[in-house]
């Protein structure tokens, strides 16, 4: 039987994944399970440069346009009760959670 529930989270807007990240945190200390993290883990930077000029006459200007993902990872026990109240937590559209029993 699993004894430990791995979530990752991952959001390019990171005051809407902290916010998920506390809510997370407050609801296990509340029920007194024990947690592990959030440990941050480093933030993928996408970026795509975009010639301004599509028919590339005259100068070439480039235009840059970037994406940061945060990411953060906690470890909690998988007690039945607290994963019951791990999945009625609101979590925002820009945020993806995922949840591995380990």
């Amino acid at each position: 039987m699993p004894t430990k529930a791995r979530i990752r989270l991952w959001s390019s807007n990171i005051d809407s994944l902290n916010f998920v990240v506390n809510q997370i945190r407050n609801m296990a200390q509340k029920t007194g399970i024990q947690v592990s993290g959030p440990i941050p883990l480093p933030t993928t930077r996408m970026e795509v440069p975009v010639m301004r000029l599509p028919h590339g006459e005259g100068k070439k200007k480039w235009e840059h346009w970037e994406m940061k993902v945060h990411k953060r990872i906690i470890d909690i026990a998988a007690d039945e009760r607290v994963m019951r109240q791990l999945m009625r937590v609101r979590v925002p559209d820009d945020v993806y959670i995922e949840i591995e029993l380990i």
